[in-house]
């Protein structure tokens, strides 16, 4: 689903990409401005009550994440030093998401926030939060040890979108039962994710204990 965006975003994008690089704007310079964008936005608006406002802030500096990208295709420079920059503050800006929503929860400044509906937001907030984070470490240590892991039901760009709709939505008038269900069904989708990519290196591990070289007694001469 946010490929086809991401594609469409691309196109947008590149007279952008252009014109800052001619004035000597870097990549790097854009992925940190657009993740302290989505921090502060995130961190401010969010647990203030903002959350319509908080959910635009986020998703403009967001695209960020995709101005940097083709500002370093067009200049030569995708690399290993971007592509660890971009996806450790991708870290930092998705905890920043999840942490100024849990604080929403737990502030319960809105009249339409019950202490129960307040509790299960809060822990699927959280749940969210610490989830979000074992996905992605899952793929990189996978990849660290030679295997792949590269499953899951749902992406992290697909879950940030759904927590912001749900967010916005709440912001703008909807329930805020909208927002907990949402969570709650992406702490599961992450859940689930965990779950296949475990299983995913469990194979490929069995698979190379199978095929790998044996030797016995008879074989090297003992």
């Amino acid at each position: 689903m946010f490929g086809r965006l991401r594609a469409l975003t691309t196109r947008l994008f590149t007279p952008l990409a252009a014109f800052l690089l001619r004035v000597g704007v870097s990549p790097d310079a854009v992925t940190v401005t657009g993740t302290l964008g989505v921090v502060v936005g995130a961190l401010w608006l969010f647990p203030t009550g903002h959350l319509f406002a908080g959910v635009m802030v986020v998703m403009v500096c967001a695209f960020a994440d995709v101005l940097d990208g083709v500002m370093a295709r067009r200049a030569g420079r995708s690399g290993p030093w971007g592509a660890f920059l971009d996806s450790t503050l991708d870290r930092l800006a998705d905890a920043a998401v999840f942490v100024g929503l849990t604080l929403w929860f737990v502030r319960a400044d809105d009249p339409r926030l019950t202490p129960d509906l307040a509790a299960w937001g809060t822990g699927v907030a959280l749940a969210c939060l610490a989830l979000g984070a074992v996905v992605p470490y899952a793929r990189a240590r996978a990849e660290s040890v030679g295997m792949t892991a590269q499953v899951g039901i749902a992406e992290r760009a697909d879950r940030l979108v759904a927590a912001f709709v749900a967010a916005g939505l709440v912001g703008l008038g909807l329930p805020p039962v909208v927002l907990v269900v949402v969570l709650g069904l992406l702490a599961l989708a992450s859940a689930v994710t965990v779950v296949q990519r475990v299983a995913t290196v469990r194979r490929q591990a069995l698979a190379l204990a199978t095929s790998a070289p044996r030797t016995d007694d008879t074989e090297d001469g003992r």
